[in-house]
């Protein structure tokens, strides 16, 4: 059986496969190249100018442009080079020819660029240049959405083809990964860094509780203003890492000043110094009414040798800052030498207003001792103070929740999630520690606005479920979502946690139901938390709303229905009680008629509504939070 020869292929046609044979090795190694630094370059502009230049040597085209989607401003930009400056070219969505691939996502091939009405030759004119041909394809990342376009422009070679169009779109697969991918990496960077200054958030203002805590303790603690002054100074000194402190302040009864400094290092009192008239450093803080730092005390025109001179340490740095007395304290406190650097820092100015704050409401304490004044203002302030520790646990509590739950959840949204809800625990801590020095200048504000009942009742229910959970407890909530009311949110939603809790203990061993109701009844908003517990004890029932008393409950304080009945009063409402075997139910009424106003307040308007309970209350600025209607009360 004879075979046949094997047909040879004419020159021209040999020269034509190799011709795409050697094209084909082109996109396999500029795919090969583009693949390998998408796995190994950080750096997206090199990626970027990789991926162009291998595009247009691939398609044997003149130029490459990428365009990015400017979502904020509608429209795509890109930078390119004229002359030996950048210029930017913006293009909005739907002109030229890139803007309407930006907003169509299908890719447009042009054969004559001067031909086509969607054309817009500015550019040209600008820069000289000269178009003929073009391909412009879609960028699209992992969602599918359109973040960019890639242009190719005026083919060496007749025009583009089907097979160029390919090639286009598989490159531009490859930029618009390296643009999601290194856009995903930056997001994460902040997220990392976010919740970085989170943590770092969280940890300083638990330090400045405790400080608070404390120096309240340790201020309470104290029989004399010469005691006072010791635990004011060491407090001053410990938080912000000073050798010293020093303190002046005006004596009612004389009119003198009287300069005391300690030494925490090997000295085991304070030296008292009386003056006529303000002198050094802390006389300099007296007189600007403000804070007054120095690096090189000695060499300060402030520097006072009657004063600073006495001092039994070397004075290397002083931060001072006068008393915050509102016109009825004169007097001012300074750390003296910071032991690890040259200055103190803002930190610890923050840290010393903080003190000062303290230190000044204690020494308006004293002196109001002497204006048969003391007992009172001492005994209101510890109370109030035990009632933010009581709250104190119910903010910690889901901030350490959620830290936990952000620790393992890589999703970048569910961390920022977790984030917010963290932050918003912040404002929480903020507005306890801002009560703590309303009160203590003698001043109580209620912010009354409109509330939505779903949004508030909604984030009642998330803070709830951290209470239940684990517990054989169901909760139930029956509000009417309708309704829009008007109070103080902040402190309303301390009111129902408050009751909450208390339910959730009684039911604690064997379970049962909670059940939280809103709805308005004739002109006022009707609130009622109910369980199914044992019931509220004969013994205590007359006395429930009293301070410190408790049912035996392990750990109770006795302040939680305290609490809930003056926040109800300051709203000019009510509360009342039933219980029996079956269960307990406090029902709380808050009036919601317009010309009525809350019991002692100064002013009533009407404000925008309330997108729900705001958990930090206002500001920390001091203002009201937005859309809130300022309804002041003294104490």
């Amino acid at each position: 059986m004879s075979r046949e020869p094997r047909k040879q292929g004419t020159p021209s046609e040999v020269e034509r496969l190799s011709a795409e044979l050697a094209r084909e090795r082109r996109i396999a190694t500029a795919l090969r190249e583009v693949g390998v630094a998408l796995g190994t370059t950080l750096d997206l502009d090199d990626l970027l100018e990789l991926i162009l230049g291998r595009l247009t040597d691939l398609l044997d085209a003149d130029r490459a442009t990428l365009y990015l989607v400017d979502e904020a401003k509608g429209d795509l930009v890109s930078r390119v080079m004229l002359g030996s400056s950048v210029r930017s070219i913006r293009v909005k969505l739907g002109h030229g020819i890139a803007g309407v691939v930006a907003q169509t996502g299908q890719v447009v091939r042009v054969k004559d660029a001067y031909a086509d009405p969607r054309f817009e030759p500015e550019w040209d004119m600008l820069t000289g240049y000269r178009t003929t041909c073009m391909l412009a394809a879609p960028l699209k990342n992992h969602l599918g959405r359109t973040i960019g376009v890639i242009q190719v422009l005026n083919k060496a070679r007749g025009e583009f083809n089907d097979e160029d169009e390919a090639i286009l779109t598989v490159l531009s697969t490859q930029a618009a990964v390296a643009i999601d991918n290194s856009r995903l990496f930056l997001s994460l960077i902040q997220k990392n860094r976010q919740l970085l200054d989170t943590k770092e958030q969280l940890e300083r203002k638990v330090r400045d509780l405790e400080l608070l805590f404390d120096l309240e303790r340790a201020t309470s603690r104290a029989n004399s203003m010469e005691d006072l002054i010791v635990e004011a100074l060491t407090a001053a000194s410990r938080a912000c890492d000073a050798r010293g402190a020093a303190l002046v302040v005006s004596n009612p009864a004389s009119g003198d000043l009287i300069h005391y400094h300690y030494d925490t290092e090997g000295h085991s009192g304070i030296e008292r110094l009386v003056l006529r008239q303000p002198r050094g450093f802390l006389g300099a803080a007296m007189r600007a009414d403000g804070i007054v730092s120095s690096s090189a005390p000695a060499k300060d025109d402030r520097f006072s040798p009657e004063v600073e001179g006495r001092y039994l340490f070397p004075l290397t740095s002083v931060l001072a800052l006068a008393l915050d007395g509102d016109g009825e304290l004169d007097g001012a406190i300074a750390v003296l030498s910071k032991r690890t650097a040259k200055s103190f820092s803002a930190e610890d100015e923050g840290l010393l207003r903080l003190v000062t704050a303290n230190v000044s409401t204690a020494l308006r304490l004293f002196q109001a001792n002497e204006e048969r004044e003391r007992s009172a203002r001492l005994t209101s302030i510890g109370r109030l103070l035990s009632q933010v520790i009581h709250d104190f646990k119910t903010p910690m509590t889901l901030i350490s929740g959620y830290v936990q739950l952000m620790q393992n959840a890589d999703d970048s949204a569910l961390r920022a999630d977790y984030t917010t809800k963290i932050l918003r625990q912040f404002d929480v801590l903020t507005a306890m520690q801002r009560e703590v020095l309303e009160f203590a200048r003698g001043e109580r504000t209620l912010f009354v606005r409109k509330v939505y009942l779903n949004k508030f009742f909604s984030e009642i229910r998330e803070q709830l479920s951290h209470e239940v959970d684990g517990r054989a407890i169901e909760l139930v909530m029956n509000t009417d979502n309708k309704v829009v009311a008007r109070f103080d949110e902040t402190r309303v939603a301390r009111a129902v946690q408050n009751l909450s809790r208390n339910a959730v203990e009684a039911m604690s061993e064997r379970g049962g139901t909670l059940t939280i109701e809103a709805r308005m009844a004739g002109d006022d908003l009707l609130i009622a938390v109910q369980d199914t517990g044992p019931g509220i004890p004969e013994e205590v029932r007359g006395r429930l709303f009293q301070s410190f008393v408790t049912a035996g409950k392990r750990g109770g304080t006795g302040l939680g229905l305290p609490i809930v009945k003056k926040i109800v009063e300051e709203h000019g409402g009510s509360i009342d009680v039933q219980s029996g075997p079956s269960g307990t139910r406090f029902e709380i009424r808050l009036p919601q008629d317009k010309a009525s106003k809350p019991k002692g307040s100064g002013r009533s308007s009407t404000s925008p509504p309330s997108s729900g309970p705001s958990p930090g209350g206002p500001s920390p600025s001091g203002a009201p939070p937005s859309g809130a209607e300022p309804t002041e009360t003294n104490a």
